[in-house]
């Protein structure tokens, strides 16, 4: 059996594939590791976590940030909430090339999902925020966004009784609501939405039937000439990290962030759980399909010297590799 917990064992393994050499040993320091073949390989690197359950306290405060998180208490006007971009019939996301503020003119970038981000530890396309709760404090001030004022939202949401005894339970040591527990529970709520599972999944765990024959050539290039794992590894499907992958673009992104290289215009890696519902794409929605995201990175990218370096740079697919490769991130 193949066990992957460790990066140097992921290494080894990843090693293994791209030379051809799957099936047999590999030795890693003093200790030797037998492999079953390609498909054990992946399906471990790709394999969802155990869900260990949700604590009876963290429990009440994701129900209060799923209730809140649709509540136009939280705006200025109460006219918007967090689910007014972020909506979960269309992923999280919101459809649109980049979100639209308050005055109906749009934001600076796509609206991203919000699925898997319990593990992340930085948010937004350029990573400016460290935690989901500081990330949530900047649209619920922002006078385009929920615009909210401080000493009004709280007075709005403690003349409701039931909203109070809902802060009482969660937060059993406050005896007033604050700012801190609603942005936790907000935050609480996002940790909650894992990406449901899929064929993928099936596949990952054992069913050789649950993709198609197209699906699994599209897998395949996806983990080898595409070279889509190199950013888009695990059961996320994504590094975590920040890349400039030749998008047409005057965003400086992470570059304008303290910690970013200097004109490099790089932006965080999506996850690509649930990709298929969360077009358009890419952090100023300038790609309205996934077939438009496999055309850019065969053969559309912006040539410049910050390009990542894990960048397959002269990738060809025929249209046949295309529709599989799509075909494939339908199944996410």
């Amino acid at each position: 059996m193949t066990l992957l917990s460790s990066p140097i064992l992921r290494l080894v393994c990843l090693t293994m594939v791209a030379a051809g050499s799957i099936g047999g040993m590999a030795v890693a320091g003093d200790k030797t590791f037998t492999f079953e073949g390609p498909d054990a390989i992946w399906r471990s690197i790709f394999a969802r976590p155990t869900d260990a359950g949700t604590p009876a306290l963290e429990a009440q405060r994701v129900a209060l940030g799923a209730a809140l998180f649709s509540d136009t208490r939280l705006s200025r006007n109460g006219d918007r909430s967090c689910a007014s971009c972020h909506q979960p019939d269309k992923g999280y996301s919101d459809g649109l090339p980049k979100a639209r503020g308050r005055d109906g003119t749009s934001l600076k970038r796509n609206t991203p999902h919000l699925y898997n981000l319990a593990p992340a530890t930085s948010f937004y396309w350029d990573g400016r925020e460290p935690t989901l709760e500081s990330q949530a404090r900047v649209p619920l001030h922002a006078t385009n966004e929920l615009a909210a004022e401080p000493s009004q939202l709280l007075a709005r949401l403690s003349a409701d009784m039931d909203v109070r005894r809902q802060f009482a339970a969660a937060f059993p040591n406050d005896s007033e609501i604050s700012e801190s527990a609603l942005l936790s529970v907000l935050a609480a709520y996002e940790k909650s939405l894992v990406s449901p599972e899929t064929a993928f999944d099936a596949w990952v765990q054992g069913d050789d039937d649950a993709l198609s024959d197209e699906e699994k050539r599209g897998f395949r290039i996806f983990v080898g000439k595409g070279g889509c794992v190199s950013c888009h590894g695990g059961w996320r499907m994504t590094d975590d990290g920040f890349h400039d992958i030749g998008i047409e673009t005057d965003d400086p992104g992470r570059s304008a962030i303290p910690g970013g290289a200097a004109g490099i215009r790089a932006f965080k890696t999506p996850g690509l759980r649930q990709v298929a519902r969360t077009a358009p794409y890419m952090h100023n929605g300038s790609l309205a399909t996934l077939d438009d995201v496999v055309a850019h990175y065969a053969g559309k990218l912006v040539s410049r010297p910050s390009l990542a370096p894990s960048l397959v740079r002269d990738l060809k697919l025929d249209p046949d590799e295309r529709d599989a490769l799509v075909a494939f991130l339908k199944t996410l």
